[in-house]
């Protein structure tokens, strides 16, 4: 629909504002897009977790993570592996994004890119042997029958790290790839001598070796030097009665070597989302445990690989204020975008800055260009112009009125439009004047015009 009469000027002058700042607005807009391929690119939205043993505590976290970044739009696909050295080897490879590492558990394992983001919690060692044979040091168990659960498995290098410690390899001990409640059953019936688990001390394998018959868990002798020489283990105290008070289980004070479950991503994970899985991780582990103090974990000790550099940040200035009170994809956005900022103010800011003088000089430039029409007309009407001549001045100057009348400028611009109009009826004055000083055919001429 046209605009009426009375808004055909402010229609108008909308269209001069519209040409001026829209140049501005479009330089911006090129400006900001091209910046934006500049911009680290967005977290992907689905990653790949290597989750451990479907069985294990592991794995049980792992659905934890996955339930929760769903919250955030993040897609986790869990893979199943036996364990930590086969996650470490997945990651390592690009087949998984993240994932759980026992820590020495990669000790044979070349892994240049793999970064830790936190220690979890502790993962104690439980040696249980049959009371039968009277083990007081590792050394003992030279010639025995011994689970160190299945090739693949944290638990079964560390095992062979404390073994090797005490003078023990393969060919000193009768070695069983059992592992978990299967190693449980073979110590109870008697086919196994000992057996090594790495699990928290909730785990129901604890529970049911320490109160099985027959059955004793084994004190780490020499638990200090232990930690001493693997800087990755930590020497735990398990209290008399601290797993069942009613039951007094343990029966006395023992000393326990533990290694750290780690979270752990290659080099090139994408900042954001390891903030997020930290942020998670405080959730789902930040609670006190049997060995664990409230607040003690996530923590950046007792990792298997260097600390990342997002999890370096995170520790030291804590989550980003954007992250604390913004969804992960908000967050995200806005702090992707941030870096554009300086660039985009540099740019807009001057650009901006000229809008005003550059309409104020669009806006006058339509007035006063008439003007050089009026000094035209005036100079020639000072030559002594014939009777024709003058005619055509006076309808010149009538044209270039009806220009004038049609010309929309804002308000702001009313007086200097209205003094261009007394000043075009004053030259038509002058020009009648010097019409009525000529020939009286020339004077009617005027008059007619």
């Amino acid at each position: 629909m046209s605009a009426s009469p009375e808004n055909a000027p402010a229609h108008r002058a909308w269209r001069t504002r519209l040409g001026i700042f829209a140049p501005a607005l479009i330089v911006t807009l090129v400006a900001l897009a091209i910046s934006y391929h500049f911009v680290q690119p967005a977290p992907p939205r689905h990653i790949v977790m290597a989750a451990g043993p479907e069985s294990s505590v592991y794995f049980w976290y792992a659905r934890a993570y996955r339930d929760r970044l769903a919250q955030e739009g993040i897609e986790v696909k869990l893979e199943l592996t036996r364990g930590a050295p086969d996650n470490v080897r997945m990651i390592e490879d690009g087949r998984a994004d993240i994932g759980f590492v026992q820590s020495g558990s990669s000790i044979d394992i070349d892994a240049p890119h793999l970064r830790s983001l936190a220690s979890l919690y502790f993962e104690p060692v439980w040696i249980f042997a049959r009371t039968t044979l009277g083990l007081k040091r590792l050394r003992d168990l030279k010639g025995k029958r011994v689970a160190i659960d299945q090739e693949g498995s944290g638990t079964r290098v560390l095992a062979l790290q404390l073994l090797g410690d005490n003078g023990l390899g393969r060919k000193d001990l009768d070695i069983e790839s059992l592992g978990g409640e299967d190693a449980v059953q073979a110590l109870e019936h008697g086919r196994l001598d000992a057996a090594f688990f790495v699990m928290g001390a909730r785990a129901a394998e604890v529970h049911e070796l320490l109160a099985a018959p027959g059955i004793e868990l084994v004190a780490i002798d020499r638990a200090p030097a232990y930690a001493l020489q693997h800087r990755f283990l930590s020497r735990l105290l398990l209290p008399e009665g601290a797993v069942d008070l009613t039951a007094d289980l343990p029966p006395a004070d023992t000393a326990l070597l533990a290694a750290a479950a780690n979270l752990v991503v290659r080099d090139d994970f994408h900042p954001a989302l390891a903030e997020l899985f930290l942020r998670t991780a405080k959730e789902l582990h930040g609670d006190a445990g049997l060995f664990e103090e409230a607040g003690q974990f996530p923590s950046r000790n007792f990792l298997e690989f260097p600390l990342s550099d997002a999890a370096r940040r995170y520790f030291e200035q804590g989550p980003s204020l954007l992250q604390r009170y913004l969804p992960f994809w908000a967050a995200n956005l806005i702090d992707r975008l941030k870096i554009l900022l300086l660039p985009l103010i540099t740019l807009a800011y001057p650009l901006f800055r000229i809008i005003p003088p550059t309409y104020d000089w669009r806006m006058r430039s339509r007035i006063n260009r008439w003007y050089r029409a009026l000094q035209a007309i005036e100079w020639r009407a000072a030559e002594r112009p014939s009777p024709e001549e003058l005619t055509r001045r006076l309808a010149e100057l009538d044209r270039i009125e009806a220009s004038v009348q049609r010309l929309a400028v804002p308000v702001a611009y009313g007086n200097p439009l209205y003094t261009l109009r007394l000043h075009i009826a004053m030259l038509r004055d002058e020009l009648r004047a010097i019409a009525a000083a000529t020939e009286p055919g020339a004077a009617r001429a005027a008059k007619r015009s």
